[in-house]
Order: structure tokens, then C-alpha cells, then sequence
């Protein structure tokens, strides 16, 4: 990696110079800056009580002194800035790797070696596969990608929720409506529809029960749901997870995702309570029938891990979770996506299992994600609650279909607006940093001529379009030193860097800006050199070779985001 092998070789000059702070390099904001820069000399400066101008010229001096040739200039600017361009033999070099390359562009070795478990998209049975799910989806897909980039032995998981209060208040409904009821709803949305209604009408009957019936019956049913006792509580509770879990298989591979393995909530439950219990009172203290963790004393704040009733709460059953995740794959890095508003909650539960065990908390990484907002105001579904994934995925579908039909271009009109709405709901996720909103706007979302991820999968057939264009005219790509170096080749060769930080920050927004960057450069080099030329094949070649580097890199990007990439639009 260029980047690396510079800074190796700045660092050594530093040091001859008795600098030992780290060099750092950076792209400038404009590539008239050069292609890149960095502020030791401003740092170090105080520390050797030079002029950080006199200091930053002498590294400028010992830089172009270098005997390789990978270095065209060196300059200081503003008060010791050093600035570098890159020759064009280098940028050449970095282009063939590119093409030689191919799909294996990119890969690095940051965790090689490691085992990474990713858990993500976990839902909660009984209740829609909503578009939190699709947000926590969209980043962990793209984070189980990029950390399969690094190296690292990957498993992916997913933790549903399937025994809790609230799926056996939906019971309670599917009983009070008949089984029957559920059995001869003739589709599946239908089917799941009904059980996002139990779930609801439950939570609505439970918070209304004046005589105070209705708690009873519904506390008893948790508890045949967690001891799985035979009956017709169970019996309604087995078709309806069955369906749903069905359901949420079936959607997130229509999102491109699959899992290697389920944890489920009632498997954690006693195993996290266990936990508790044995740690009762060097970590948990009994308070009034329950068991709690006093998280005042680390500046937290006090949770339950068991209620009143003596079952589990999500607290002790997120401790059976750590314990199974680490018993069954034992980890060098756990990673698992929330909902940013559940931070201070994992940061309690977190810190009670790092001192039960301090690799459950060391070694986990939470990553988050903000709410979905419709073009500024909160999203909600055609029964105003929140909206399914399939409605939103459907109502995008609808509007990529309208807009785009005629760009399919031979394929299947239904599965092209299908990956078209795919790319434009991903994109506008994972261009936003990790637990931040996410405004999403259809018409920004699914244009062709901006910030968008059908914009970056245009921007690829753009190039293949060129590749056959040139192909049809016997014109290949080559490589052509002598040719002057466009701002292109001085952005492509940048995704290895991009991909690394992506890796290093569990960041998929970095690699988003880069091919928006990298998109916009190509577009806008299109636009003003006649890329394939009959009369002027050489220089056509080394263009198609740009264009071929440009599109390699269109295509590994959005494959590590988790989108997919036309071959024609």
C-alpha cells in the first residue's frame, strides 16, 4: 500500500532528524494540494525548538533526496504543511494492481488470524420485521463484509427474541381469538399481519385490565412458554414463531444476508440467570423480591437481571447471551448492532459482565445506528405505527419501477427495481456515521445523478458499457505510462486505505464517501475526454484501463456495503 510504504520511509527520516513523534498522512481536501500531506513538522517543531517552516523544508529536503521514484514533488505550505505528489509511474503501478488485482482488490490482513462474530438484525417474534430492522440489517451486513475483508475467520449470528411478556400477550389474544383464526388466514403477509396485531391488541388489553383478569392469565402463559409446557399456549406460540421466523429468513436474504447460527432468548434466559444468582452479592444485590445491579456506583444506573417473579429480565438474559457467544465461539472480537437509544442500557449490562468476565466486555464492540426519518418527519406505516421492511422495501420497489423500467435493459423488470430500491435504502443508511439520523428521501435516494447508491451502480455499468464499446472496436485496456495523469488514478488506488479504516473504525460510512468521491471523479472525467477513440487507440487503451480500475473498484465497494451491481441499466 503506497500510504504505508511512505509513511515507513517519512518515519525513518523523521527519526535520522530526532523526531519521534508518529508521521501521520493525509489526503488533501483538493488534489491541487498534491495526493498527500502531513503536519509532523508543526507537531515536532516545539519538541527540537525549531521553526516548524525551517523544520518542515529540511523533511521536504531529505524526502525528494529519496532514491526511488514514487515521489514527482514535495512542497511546504502555510506554516510547515508538507505537502507530496505522487509520480506517475506510481500511480501507474498502483493501476496495474487494480487490473491484476480484480475482485481480490482491497483485501487486507488487519484481522487475520481472529475470530469475529457479528450479530445483527435480531428480531423480536411475533412482532413485523420493521425499518429499524432493516437500518440494523444494513450496517451489520455491511460490517460482517468488510471485517471478512480483513482477514478474519467470520461467524454471523442473529438473537431472537422468542419468550418474553410481550409475546405472551400476543398468545393470550390468538387464544381469546381461536387458533383456527390464525390457521385460515390464507397468505403469509396476512398471517403475519394478524400476529403484529396480537402483539399490539395484547399490550393494549394487559395496560387496560381493571379487574385485573387479564395479568394473571397472561403471567401464566410466560411461564408455559419458558418450562415449554404442553398445551395450547405452546401450541399457538409454536405456529406463530415458526411463521415468523420464517418471514424474517426470508427477508433478510432478499437483503442479502444469511446467518450461520440463532441464539434465542429462551436458551439465555436460564443460563444468564444462573449468572446472577452466583454472583449474588459480590456483584448483584436482592432489593425488594428482585435481583439488581447498582450501577450508581460506576456513575451508571440501576437495572433489574431478575424480576419479582424470578424470571430473567433482558438484562440477565443479554449476560446468558455473552456467556453463550463465548462459550460456543470464543471470540477475539464481538460485534452486534443496536438501536443508539439502547447505549446506556448495553454500557450497565456491559460493565456487570466484565467483572463476571472481563473478555465479555473487552472484547465486544457495539456499533449503533439512529432513526429513519422521511424526508425530515418520523416514518410510520399505513396503520401509522412504524412501517414494516416489506412496506418500505415494496414502496421503493414501486418507485424505482415507475422511474427506471426502460434502464433494465433486458433483465427482469420486477428483480432489476428490486436491486435498484435495495441499493437506494442501503446506501442512505450506510453513507451516514454510525448512530447518527438517517433523513431518507426517495427522490435523493433513488437518483442517478447524485449522492445516492444507484448513482455509485450506474457509475459501474458506465464503465462496462466503455469495456465493450472499446472491445467492439479491438481496444483493450493497457496501461501507458507516458500518457498525463488524470485525477482519477489519483483517487482509485486510495480504496485499500479506505477499506483498512473501514475495518479499524467498524466505520462502513467511510467506504460510502470514498465511492461517492471516486464516482463523481470518473463522471467528471467522462464528461470531458473522449474516452474510446478509433483514431487514437493507444491513448484509448490506457483510458479503458482507467475505466476498467474505476469500475473493479465501483463493484468491491458496494459489495462490501452489501449492495449488488447491474451488469447493464
Amino acid at each position: 500500500m503506497i500510504k504505508e510504504d511512505l509513511q515507513k520511509k517519512i518515519q525513518t527520516i523523521c527519526a535520522e532528524l530526532g523526531i519521534t513523534r508518529n508521521v501521520v498522512l493525509e489526503h488533501p481536501e483538493e488534489l491541487k494540494h498534491g495526493d498527500f500531506a502531513t503536519s509532523v513538522a508543526l507537531s515536532a517543531a516545539k519538541d527540537l525548538k525549531q521553526n516548524p517552516k525551517d523544520l518542515a523544508e529540511t523533511i521536504a529536503k531529505k524526502i525528494r533526496e529519496m532514491s526511488d521514484e514514487i515521489i514527482k514533488d514535495v512542497s511546504v505550505a502555510g506554516p510547515g504543511f508538507i505537502n507530496i505528489s505522487l509520480a506517475q509511474k506510481t500511480l501507474s503501478k498502483e493501476l496495474s494492481r487494480v487490473l491484476e488485482s480484480g475482485e481480490k482488490y482491497g483485501q487486507n490482513n488487519l484481522h487475520f488470524g481472529k475470530k469475529i462474530l457479528v450479530e445483527h438484525s435480531s428480531p423480536n417474534l411475533f412482532k413485523p420485521f420493521h425499518i429499524g430492522h432493516l437500518m440494523n440489517n444494513a450496517i451489520g451486513e455491511a460490517m460482517t463484509r468488510i471485517v471478512k475483508n480483513t482477514g478474519g475467520e467470520t461467524i454471523v449470528m442473529s438473537y431472537p427474541s422468542d419468550v418474553s411478556l410481550g409475546i405472551a400477550k400476543a398468545v393470550y389474544v390468538m387464544l381469546e381469538d381461536g387458533v383456527e383464526t390464525f390457521k385460515l388466514l390464507p397468505t403469509l403477509q396476512k398471517k403475519l399481519t394478524y400476529l403484529g396485531e396480537c402483539y399490539v391488541r395484547g399490550t393494549n388489553i394487559f395496560e387496560e385490565d381493571e379487574d385485573g383478569r387479564v395479568e394473571p392469565r397472561v403471567r401464566a402463559i410466560v411461564q408455559k412458554l419458558y418450562k415449554k409446557e404442553a398445551g395450547p399456549a405452546l401450541d399457538a406460540y409454536t405456529l406463530g414463531s415458526e411463521i415468523s421466523l420464517f418471514y424474517f429468513k426470508d427477508i433478510t436474504s432478499r437483503l442479502g444476508s444469511s446467518f450461520d447460527s440463532f441464539i434465542f432468548e429462551s436458551e439465555t434466559g436460564p443460563i444468564g440467570k444462573q449468572l446472577v444468582e452466583e454472583n449474588i452479592p459480590n456483584i448483584f444485590t436482592k432489593s425488594k423480591g428482585a435481583v439488581i445491579y447498582d450501577g450508581e456506583k460506576k456513575d451508571l444506573h440501576i437495572r433489574v437481571f431478575i424480576n419479582e417473579d424470578g424470571n430473567p429480565t433482558y438484562e440477565a438474559k443479554d449476560l446468558g447471551l455473552l456467556s453463550l457467544k463465548f462459550t460456543r465461539y470464543n471470540p477475539d472480537i464481538s460485534i452486534f448492532v443496536t438501536d443508539y437509544e439502547q447505549g446506556p442500557y448495553f454500557k450497565v449490562v456491559g460493565t456487570a459482565a466484565g467483572e463476571i468476565n472481563k473478555d465479555w466486555q473487552e472484547k465486544t464492540v457495539h456499533l449503533t445506528h439512529g432513526r429513519m426519518t422521511f424526508k425530515g418527519a418520523k416514518m410510520s406505516s399505513r396503520l401509522g405505527g412504524v412501517p414494516t421492511a416489506a412496506e418500505v422495501l415494496d414502496a421503493i420497489k414501486d418507485a424505482a419501477k415507475e422511474k427506471f423500467t426502460e434502464r433494465s435493459m433486458g433483465m427482469d423488470t420486477d428483480a432489476f427495481a428490486d436491486m435498484v430500491a435495495i441499493a437506494a435504502l442501503k446506501f442512505s443508511i450506510l453513507k451516514v456515521a454510525p448512530g447518527k439520523p438517517v433523513n431518507f428521501d426517495p427522490e435523493v435516494a433513488l437518483s442517478f445523478d447524485g449522492d445516492s447508491g444507484p448513482y455509485i451502480q450506474y457509475t459501474y455499468v458506465r464503465t462496462r458499457a466503455l469495456l465493450e464499446k472499446g472491445a467492439a472496436l479491438g481496444i483493450f485496456p493497457l496501461i501507458a505510462e507516458e500518457y498525463v495523469t488524470s485525477d482519477v488514478e489519483r483517487i482509485v488506488y486510495r480504496f485499500e486505505e479506505v477499506a483498512l479504516h473501514a475495518g479499524e473504525e467498524y466505520a462502513p460510512h467511510h467506504i460510502a464517501h470514498y465511492l461517492l468521491e471516486l464516482a463523481q471523479a470518473f463522471n467528471t472525467w467522462y464528461a470531458h475526454e473522449k474516452v474510446v477513440d478509433e483514431d487514437n487507440k493507444e491513448v484509448s487503451a490506457h483510458r479503458l484501463a482507467i475505466a476498467s480500475a474505476v469500475g473493479t473498484v465501483l463493484k468491491r465497494g458496494l459489495e462490501l456495503l452489501g449492495i449488488q451491481t447491474p451488469e447493464r441499466m
